[in-house]
């Protein structure tokens, strides 16, 4: 069974690496579940560490259903992070409705050709997961990275243990794993397990005015700009001009 440790900076994928990390996956914004990182991120992570690295191809946080705009963004990040050499993706699209969209992934494990294929969590918002198995198997998946569709490995043990069962994609739980219940999970068939390992926070002390919005964050479709207010502000600039 491999640890696979995420990552959002080389600091981080340095230390993972130097504590015996088997791989890692590198993202940004572990806050919102994870996004693509950034190609300066990319490259800098490709010149310092050995171990494998498996990114993160997911453009924006929310809901996993994409437009035409936003697939083709998904595919272009894949084909870069190709060209950079790294050895796997992790990514994944549904429908609105949480089902999988296969013909969607299809075009994304297309992309991916020979790299490394793992599916995000987005395996625990399908209710159908029966029947996503036998596509994701269709379509190549390898991995499929999942907390039981519960809020943390633990909790979704038993499903877990089905899921090994019923598959033949390795199955690498994820979500709360933490030395504390790590034999739960050793030597029960899985492919890997999934952890950040991040220190517990203390309550932080910054100086300055707060520049997070948690009002704008969310678990479905995205926020958009409204066309006519925009409309409004610029018609009254343009009028206040000289």
């Amino acid at each position: 069974m491999k640890v696979e440790v995420c990552v959002t900076s080389v600091e981080a994928a340095k230390i993972a690496e130097r504590a015996g990390a088997d791989r890692l996956e590198l993202c940004s914004e572990l806050a919102v579940g994870g996004v693509t990182p950034s190609a300066g991120l990319l490259q800098a992570i490709r010149d310092a560490v050995g171990i494998p690295v498996h990114v993160l191809i997911r453009p924006r946080s929310g809901d996993f259903t994409y437009s035409e705009h936003t697939f083709s963004q998904m595919l272009r990040d894949i084909s870069y992070c190709r060209e950079l050499g790294f050895d796997g993706i992790v990514t994944g699209c549904l429908h609105a409705d949480n089902r999988l969209d296969p013909i969607g992934m299809g075009h994304l494990a297309g992309a991916c050709a020979d790299l490394h294929l793992t599916f995000h969590r987005a395996f625990d918002r399908i209710p159908d997961w029966e029947s996503a198995l036998l596509e994701l198997e269709a379509i190549g998946v390898d991995t499929i990275l999942t907390s039981g569709q519960a809020a943390s490995a633990v909790q979704g043990f038993s499903r877990l243990e089905e899921l090994v069962q019923r598959t033949g994609c390795g199955i690498m739980p994820g979500g709360g794993i933490r030395p504390s219940n790590l034999e739960k999970f050793i030597g029960k068939g899985f492919e890997a397990v999934h952890l950040s390992a991040l220190e517990h926070p203390e309550p932080e002390l910054f100086l300055g005015v707060p520049l997070n919005t948690p009002g704008l964050l969310r678990e479905g479709t995205p926020l958009l700009p409204d066309a006519g207010m925009i409309e409004t502000v610029v018609r009254a600039i343009k009028a206040g001009r000289k």
